[in-house]
């Protein structure tokens, strides 16, 4: 079932069936190489067709026509026992006359009910040639009763066979089938509406139910090809119709809503045929690489705020958004005539304006918005508060599309409507629900035009993984879901701290704020936090929420980029980031945004290491807040603390306090500052037991009373040598392990204490199974007992979707007055093996890394190294400052250019 009526015409200029059938009863050449040379010469005539802007129609269905004449012709070339026994149907998406580039040709030899080996050898032949012809055929031999037998069980079947029409022999065994395969004993209409949507919701399940995503698949995404396709085999089951013309006939769709479906579906079905024959093969997902490629295709150019890709792919998206709309309201009227149309009528009022029908909420007549615009609004609302309404009746869906022109600006200065608004924001249920609704209405943008300019947007890279309102919608339904208890022992603190918030929608207004400025130019949270302010004055909020939430919007980033960047177990960092957010209240907030804002980025990005980093920046500001900002923590009553925690707890090791702080004083201040008493307490004891043992010492550590939670600890305790870091690193990417922290201290005595803390390749918290461990610890003492081997930077293949975002490597130098020491920031392309090279050029300046935080984001790292020269300074010299710079931008950058 399509839009328009299929392309039955013949379509010469692509296949002349005369010419070819004459040069096949004329054995000018053998029958496989006439037909492969037919099919060959169309295929380049249609391609020709399509980039000088030929009609879309033309091409699906012309395709089609040519495959139709090529296996009509190849048909009869073989012998037929009793031909009215046996016909030849086209199925499927080939069954409706659409054909893309690569799509799959179903085909199905439909027999009488008799035994179909008096055919064995011909159909034996037949698909041969075909398949020598390189045809993607999908073909089935069955009989009318077992295609209703197979129907029956399989819902994907009984589609196929409703989508069929005869190729070649007797037409009236597809009739008879028809009539077998879409009879009430095959599936009745119920069951066959039922089966189409629980189809629907497990496929919109598999591509996250959204669509929005970052690669999004053309026919099984919300709002692509199938969508359509699954109103078609419904409308075709249930109401006989053959294109979608006919529904508005039927009175579900209007001549401007089919229009509108018409042009969605050429767009789809033009974006799909470029996507097939520019790939070469059957493919229906936009991955990146192929985005760019359509984006050039189709003559889009960068301009400043958006890239090509990102322009196409935002085309896409709200193309796609219709599509679910129309979907949606289409289906809920089938639900409403198919599911419903016996049930008894039951009417609930709820106001002059509103009434609930069979548990979905209608319009009491067809002028509620024309005479009282606020109901848009107030009909959300009405949702949220009455959680037994199911939905939306398809009708008032209607009536909410053709009035939604009426929300201007007289319409959102409306004191009922910002009034209603915030209702909604304070609903105890429903409000992510009810906003994702408006978004799929068109309301929300209009309602927000700042929102609006979001819709639709996407940012090409691997770290969004959806588009710009999705994620914001996403925000809030994390938010949503913190206050649930089954959300305590996943997010334990967030669950806590957003049920004890005072006034819960100033984080929602928030969240909504967050990044809807992004494209703009400039600091999206500076302009995203004018916004907010603008949005807090029409919804009367008062002086001091404003500004709180104005604050969450402006530093939304800060606790996640303080939590990954800096080195949070120092005190001075601690106090900076309390004093920034100044009270607990701010704290609070600023702690849910930040876990919201990360979960819907993208799933992968969450882990409870990083998890633990954000717990303890939350645990030790709250310390610092509650201490009082003018008494920041003293160092060396921090120092004292420690030593006395560790003590007792190597005490309880038979150690003694002589032998543990002859030991100490071999330790800088700067080892203590930097670990716990558990850390401190463990390192010591097995450096004091393994005081004979050869270097290097190595533990692999993974206990619950480990500092950060969720992730591995591995201690070595060595000479300090100049490579053993870039020789570290090397080891453990060996192992496929994923440095995230790492702290290097000195020794007096010429040694040091490397304590890397590791993930897996994909962030995720490593085996607790002991084997395991002692492999690892086997393999980095293997690899670091001899200096001499120390292994050379292994070269791994690059994932492919890290080969299509190469990022220019930037790197900025500063030296931070507490530390003493040097940060060095770099970002740059990820790829295995990135942090062996970065050690080697380390060494190559004589620079000793004290420190490392490891920050993969996407396709991007911002990695922060603390760092010295070989004297224990800060680095200080502008020359070598600059040397280094362009010897890490440059060796980094033909690193990933040579991995490409």
């Amino acid at each position: 079932m399509t839009t328009t009526p299929v392309y039955t015409q013949p379509v010469p200029e692509y296949l002349n069936p005369d010419a070819l059938r004459t040069s096949l009863e004329q054995r000018s050449d053998t029958p496989l190489n006439l037909l492969r040379q037919a099919l060959r010469n169309a295929e380049t005539l249609m391609d020709q067709d399509f980039r000088q802007g030929g009609d879309i129609r033309r091409l699906i269905y012309g395709r089609a026509w040519v495959l139709d004449q090529v296996l009509t012709l190849a048909w009869k070339l073989f012998s037929w026992p009793d031909e009215s026994k046996v016909s030849l149907l086209a199925v499927g998406g080939y069954g409706r006359g659409e054909l893309h580039p690569y799509s799959d040709i179903d085909i199905l030899l439909l027999t009488d009910e008799i035994d179909a080996t008096g055919f064995a050898d011909s159909i034996s032949a037949f698909l041969t040639l075909l398949w020598d012809l390189k045809l993607d055929i999908g073909s089935s031999v069955r009989s009318i009763s077992e295609c209703y037998d197979e129907s029956r069980n399989d819902i994907t079947i009984a589609t196929n066979l409703i989508e069929s029409r005869t190729l070649c022999g007797n037409p009236d065994l597809q009739q008879r089938m028809y009539a077998r395969v879409t009879s009430e004993q095959a599936w009745s209409d119920k069951e066959f509406f039922k089966a189409k949507l629980q189809e629907q919701s497990e496929r919109h399940i598999r591509t996250n139910n959204t669509e929005y995503n970052l690669e999004p698949n053309l026919k099984n995404s919300p709002g692509g090809l199938r969508d359509l396709q699954t109103i078609g085999w419904v409308s075709k089951r249930h109401f006989g119709a053959t294109y979608l013309r006919d529904l508005v006939d039927h009175g579900f769709l209007t001549e401007s809503e089919l229009e509108s479906l018409n042009k969605g579906e050429l767009y789809l079905w033009t974006v799909r045929y470029a996507l097939h024959m520019l790939s070469k093969r059957r493919e229906d997902r936009l991955l990146f690489d192929h985005q760019r490629t359509l984006a050039a295709f189709f003559g889009y150019e960068d301009q400043e705020g958006a890239l090509a890709v990102e322009q196409f792919m935002s085309n896409y998206y709200r193309v796609a958004k219709a599509m679910s709309e129309f979907n949606d309201m289409l289906l809920q009227y089938f639900d409403e005539v198919i599911l419903r149309g016996e049930d008894q009528h039951h009417t609930e009022p709820l106001n002059s304006r509103f009434r609930i029908h069979n548990d979905y909420l209608e319009a009491t007549y067809d002028k509620v918005f024309e005479h009282h615009p606020f109901a848009m609004m107030e009909l959300f609302v009405l949702l949220a508060q009455n959680p037994k309404i199911k939905g939306v009746r398809a009708a008032t869906i209607r009536l909410v599309r053709e009035h939604r022109h009426l929300i201007d600006k007289d319409f959102r200065n409306d004191l009922r409507n910002t009034s209603l608004f915030m209702e909604l924001l304070r609903s105890e249920e429903g409000v992510s629900t009810q906003l994702k609704r408006m978004n799929r209405y068109g309301i929300l943008g209009r309602y927000l035009p700042e929102f609006g300019k979001i819709v639709g947007q996407m940012q090409h890279d691997l770290f969004h993984i959806y588009t710009v309102d999705a994620h914001t919608l996403k925000v809030i339904q994390m938010m949503r879901q913190f206050r649930h208890e089954n959300m305590q022992e996943s997010f334990p603190l967030a669950h806590r701290i957003i049920n004890q918030l005072p006034k819960i929608e100033l984080l929602y207004i928030a969240g909504l704020y967050h990044d809807i400025a992004k494209g703009r130019g400039g600091d999206h949270s500076e302009l995203g936090a004018e916004d907010v302010i603008g949005f807090c004055r029409r919804h009367h909020i008062g002086k001091w929420d404003t500004q709180l939430v104005a604050w969450l919007v402006r530093r939304h980033l800060f606790m996640s980029m303080t939590a990954q960047r800096r080195d949070i177990s120092d005190p001075e960092v601690i106090h900076k980031f309390a004093l920034e957010v100044r009270d607990i209240v701010h704290l609070n907030y600023l702690y849910v945004m930040t876990v919201a804002d990360i979960n819907a980025t993208n799933h992968t990005l969450w882990n409870s290491w990083r998890g633990t980093l954000l717990r303890q920046l939350y645990t030790e500001t709250k310390r610092a807040l509650r201490r009082g900002l003018e008494n920041p923590m003293n160092k060396e009553d921090r120092i004292e603390q420690l030593q006395i925690e560790a003590l007792q707890l190597l005490h309880r090791m038979n150690k003694t306090e002589e032998e543990v702080r002859r030991f100490w004083r071999l330790l800088g201040d700067e080892y203590f500052m930097r670990e716990d008493s558990a850390n401190i307490a463990w390192h010591t004891q097995i450096i004091l037991e393994h005081a004979d043992q050869p270097l290097p010492l190595i533990q692999v550590h993974k206990t619950s009373y480990r500092l950060y939670e969720g992730a591995t600890e591995i201690f070595i305790y060595a000479d300090d040598l100049p490579y053993l870091f870039p020789a570290t690193v090397a080891a453990l990417d060996q192992l496929h392990l994923n440095v995230v922290d790492a702290r290097i201290i000195p020794t007096d005595n010429g040694r040091t204490l490397n304590t890397y803390t590791v993930l897996t390749e994909d962030n995720q918290p490593l085996s607790d199974d002991p084997a395991y461990l002692q492999s690892i610890q086997q393999h980095l003492t293997e690899e670091l007992d001899d200096p001499d081997d120390f292994p050379e930077i292994i070269q791994r293949r690059v994932p492919r979707v890290l080969k299509l975002f190469t990022i220019p490597t930037s790197v900025n130098l500063s030296n931070d007055p507490s530390s003493q020491q040097t940060v060095l920031e770099v970002m740059t392309s990820d790829r295995p093996g990135l942090l062996a090279r970065l050690g080697r050029i380390f060494v190559e300046f004589d620079i000793s890394v004290r420190k490392a935080k490891i920050s993969n984001i996407g396709e991007r790292v911002e990695d922060f190294f603390f760092i010295t020269d070989a004297g224990g300074d800060p680095i200080s010299d502008p020359e070598l400052c600059h040397q280094l710079q362009q010897a890490i931008c440059q060796k980094l950058d033909e690193h990933i250019q040579h991995s490409s």
